[in-house]
């Protein structure tokens, strides 16, 4: 429980709330002295910002940079031989085989998860690596962008099939130095091929029938595993984030083409999957695009596992999916839609954990109430329950059943009146304070007469992130309550440049300010980390900055880590003694037409090498916690 003399977002909200303007800073700490509370010590004794590291200035080069007194190593890169009998990549031998056995391509997401199962152990543990999509151009000789996906050789578009999806690898810590445990029992690829089965309410519903699988329980493959979770069971929540364009076929032969308009399938069939599998072409296998858009459930302590497609968290672009256990044992999971204009969910499970049930947990993301997020002026925020027969989610309306509802999440979210945001990308809860932070990464299509209090910005190019409060604090914050409080914890753009409305800290720096935000994490003292994907827009690096939630430094952000040239920063992922924070660093170079005009060939640098999308374990080199 936090310190009661500690100000809640409550305490200063009722203080003075103003809609146009952050409650940060000096500002922060004048309304705590109003109210006779204190803020905690180490922001106090600062004046400031808690993290005391040497900021980066803004660079952005072929390399990746981090703050002195700190290591950056790389820990795996795409290609890296991880399964026994694996070779590493060769470049000008790529095929289907060999990339099933290999770390795979664009890593994302990545969660630590310590061995042995139940330990808190932060030196030996297992790394858990979402593998986005592929950038072909940057993958094999002779082709663009633009023209890769008519180029590539059936044997070349089967490779990139296998380049996405989840890698696991063991991991170890020794005399300060993180390796890979080669040929490891726990190393596995999981990949667009991989056979998965489909659970929860829409398992075996007639619009998840195919002529495959007529059962409508298994599917084949994942894709687009953007970012994820980690269970309190131990299981990683690998979210697809939306496949619409690795489709080919003409939608409007298919059986609905208003609900994959939707879900924007247009047939584009980007990397030329239709023209290898019958399957991937919507007039032919309509239902096929049903069996995607998931959250699947990966246990990465038993390799011979299934993953499994739960239902129960509904079908969107999932772009995460963050639990906690709420005060009374049921299971919360967060997740966003990431798209323009599309919705934050939430998940409620039916059942409570049970620490000593493993095999019981497992089946608690199958049963519970999926609700979507209605923001409103007054600063309250309610969840609308997605539940047939409620609120006009009826068959009148085109929801036959609650397995449609879950299906259909987007349309039942259009239904119920939901806030439509500006692309919500990660959503986690602060560990420490309970308060859940909600990324809206940018949505230049929203237009003056759109703009709302939970959007505050037409054409938002920069984007920001919202702070929803649940009743109470810490770990008795009720995740489940039907109403939370919210607020704007930060407005990205360059606070410099008024005309791009960004609020901080007024502490900020001239290198503290960043675009796109995309990722968070937090460490163990519950201090936000922030990745961008987008900041290359306006000339700077795509990084991670560090910031308080609370006190002094509160939406104070700080440059730690810069990507090289073409890339983004993604899954930040601390162990559990906040000795180690995990990175991944996602398409560098993809600034680059092609292989022959390079920017960069991060992270080898040889005069043949291919740039690699790679996952970096970052030290202090005095051992101690990341930020200090």
């Amino acid at each position: 429980m936090l310190d009661s003399s500690i100000p809640t977002y409550a305490d200063l909200v009722a203080f003075g709330r103003s809609r146009g303007a952050i409650l940060v800073g000096a500002a922060a700490t004048t309304a705590a002295a109003g109210l006779g509370l204190k803020l905690p010590a180490a922001q106090a004794a600062t004046g400031g910002s808690t993290l005391t590291f040497p900021e980066l200035t803004k660079i952005y080069d072929e390399t990746h940079h981090v703050a002195d007194g700190y290591n950056a190593d790389i820990l795996v890169r795409w290609g890296d031989a991880i399964l026994p009998g694996a070779k590493p990549l060769d470049a000008a031998a790529q095929s289907a085989a060999s990339q099933a056995g290999q770390f795979g391509y664009n890593c994302d997401f990545v969660g630590y998860l310590p061995l042995p199962l139940g330990s808190e152990n932060s030196d030996h543990g297992l790394l858990c690596v979402n593998n986005e999509y592929a950038d072909p151009q940057l993958m094999f000789p002779g082709m663009t962008e633009d023209d890769a996906k008519d180029k590539m050789t059936p044997e070349q578009i089967a490779a990139v099939q296998e380049a996405w999806g989840h890698s696991i690898v063991e991991v170890k810590k020794t005399d300060g130095k993180w390796a890979i445990v080669p040929e490891s029992k726990f190393n596995r690829r999981i990949t667009g091929t991989t056979e998965m089965l489909i659970s929860g309410p829409a398992a075996g519903h007639k619009l998840l029938q195919t002529s495959a699988d007529p059962t409508g329980t298994k599917a084949i493959g994942t894709g687009y595993n953007c970012s994820g979770g980690v269970t309190p069971w131990g299981t990683v929540l690998s979210c697809e984030e939306g496949l619409s364009d690795t489709f080919g076929g003409d939608p409007a032969k298919s059986a609905d083409p208003a609900l994959l308009e939707r879900y924007s399938y247009d047939g584009s069939d980007y990397y030329g999957l239709a023209r290898i599998n019958e399957r991937m072409q919507l007039d032919k296998e309509p239902n096929e695009p049903n069996r995607f858009d998931w959250v699947v459930e990966i246990d990465p302590y038993e390799p011979g596992e299934a993953p499994v497609k739960r239902t129960a968290l509904g079908r969107m672009g999932h772009e995460a999916a963050t639990c906690v256990v709420n005060k009374d044992g049921r299971v919360v999971v967060y997740t966003g839609d990431d798209d323009y204009f599309e919705y934050i969910f939430r998940f409620v499970s039916s059942g409570t954990f049970n620490p000593a049930d493993r095999a019981a947990n497992k089946k608690l993301l199958d049963s519970g109430e999926l609700s979507v997020a209605k923001f409103t002026e007054d600063g309250t925020l309610t969840w609308l329950p997605l539940v047939h027969g409620q609120n006009g989610l009826t068959p009148e309306n085109g929801f036959a059943d609650q397995a449609e509802v879950l299906i259909k999440a987007r349309l039942a979210g259009d239904v119920l009146g939901a806030t439509k945001m500006d692309r919500p990308e990660d959503i986690e809860p602060n560990p420490v304070t309970g308060r859940v932070y909600a990324v809206m990464t940018k949505n230049k299509k929203r237009e003056a007469g759109e703009v709302d209090a939970a959007n505050p910005r037409a054409a938002n190019e920069y984007g920001h992130i919202l702070e929803m409060v649940p009743p109470g604090e810490g770990k008795d914050s009720d995740h489940a309550a039907a109403a939370f409080k919210w607020d704007v914890f930060l407005l990205a753009g360059n606070p410099a440049k008024p005309e791009q409305g960004a609020k901080y800290n007024a502490a900020t720096s001239e290198n503290g300010w960043f675009a796109a935000p995309d990722n968070i994490a937090f460490d163990p003292k519950g201090r936000i980390w922030i990745a961008s994907d987008g900041a290359t827009d306006f000339d700077i690096a795509d990084g991670l900055y560090g910031a308080d939630t609370l006190g002094d430094g509160r939406a104070l952000p700080r440059f730690f880590f810069a990507c090289p040239l073409g890339a983004e920063a993604c899954g930040p992922a601390f162990t559990p003694d906040g000795r180690t924070l995990f990175l991944a660093v996602q398409h560098p170079a993809e600034d680059s037409d092609d292989l022959a005009n390079l920017t960069t060939r991060w992270p080898d640098f040889g005069p043949d090498s291919l740039p690699r999308p790679s996952v970096v374990a970052i030290t202090k080199q005095d051992g101690g916690e990341i930020g200090g």
